[in-house]
């Protein structure tokens, strides 16, 4: 009778005061969270994380800061994040890069995949290829005839080997059976400007670089690197539409925590960031960054970063791409 006596009031008092960890838990998030943004200020990426971070703040009345770790294509960044510890206060925004960095480079010090729990895609961005009007090709099946006439002549800009650009190219070649020349920049700024100049044949370039200067009539775009056409240049057809089935060749971002992230801190992270990308303010600040906004369920996000690793392996290994 003492012993049912004991259960009954320990069980009062249990729902009375619930143990301390479940208070710790319901209480999430107790002190501000930190978002890792990979590159400087002011590319997209940073721009996604503060858009995020300032409807986050907003939502959840507890402050969410950015915090710059650029440096190594991403990885010090992204190595920062996958050694804070799995609480819930530390996130980060991977660009499909990091898929890339996995065969880019021999050694990182990190996997990729197992070091991280995803948590929602923030958006896509399809890259647009454009050419030097001294190209003749008004559509993509014209620009593969072009180059399987001339393999060896046409020349395609990137921001550097391994950049997305690149690859994009890389991609197109090994699709269409063609060979072109990859022309490697630091960075897209002078790459653009000897595009314009007619230095070089084309380029797989962001829609930021590339869309102002085909309204101008520098370049000429002649369609975008999606799987579906872009909400922000509709007129343009993707180019597994335009004559190369399959092709797709997009940029994504999307938000990870920590590996072994707590299953219920993880949902509460999608939700918080499935809401914040879905605000209409928050799209259009994305869209005037040449950003599709997109959220999704972590499974989601999940499943596109092992494809996309396994592909791009694939790309790089047949294009025999190399870092020095």
């Amino acid at each position: 009778m003492n012993m049912k006596r004991t259960l009954v009031l320990s069980a009062a008092i249990a729902a009375i005061f619930p143990p301390a960890m479940a208070i710790a838990q319901s209480a999430y998030p107790a002190r501000p969270i930190r978002i890792i943004s990979i590159f400087p200020p002011g590319g997209g990426n940073d721009g996604i994380c503060r858009a995020v971070a300032q409807k986050m703040t907003e939502t959840l009345k507890q402050q969410v800061i950015v915090e710059n770790r650029p440096g190594a294509n991403g990885i010090i960044g992204t190595e920062a994040a996958a050694r804070a510890a799995p609480d819930g206060y530390t996130i980060t925004l991977i660009p499909s890069g990091h898929a890339v960095n996995a065969s880019l480079y021999k050694k990182l010090p990190f996997d990729s995949i197992k070091d991280f729990t995803p948590l929602s895609l923030a958006g896509s961005s399809p890259m647009v290829l454009a050419l030097h009007p001294s190209i003749p090709a008004k559509n993509v099946r014209e620009l593969v005839a072009i180059a399987k006439a001339r393999p060896g002549q046409l020349t395609y800009v990137s921001a550097g080997v391994g950049a997305s650009g690149h690859l994009a190219g890389a991609l197109f070649e090994t699709m269409t059976k063609t060979q072109m020349v990859h022309i490697p920049y630091k960075g897209m700024s002078l790459a653009v400007s000897d595009l314009i100049g007619g230095q070089v044949s084309m380029s797989f370039g962001t829609s930021l670089s590339m869309v102002p200067h085909v309204r101008t009539g520098r370049l000429r775009a002649l369609a975008t690197t999606g799987a579906v056409r872009s909400p922000a240049l509709p007129d343009l057809p993707t180019v597994a539409e335009a004559g190369v089935p399959g092709y797709e060749a997009s940029l994504w971002y999307g938000f990870v925590g920590p590996a072994k992230l707590p299953a219920d801190i993880a949902q509460r992270l999608n939700a918080e960031i499935v809401a914040a990308i879905n605000a209409p303010d928050v799209r259009e600040r994305l869209s005037s960054q040449g950003v599709d906004a997109r959220a999704s369920s972590a499974d989601e996000f999940g499943r596109l970063m092992v494809s996309d690793l396994e592909r791009w392996a694939d790309v790089i290994r047949r294009a025999g791409v190399k870092v020095e």
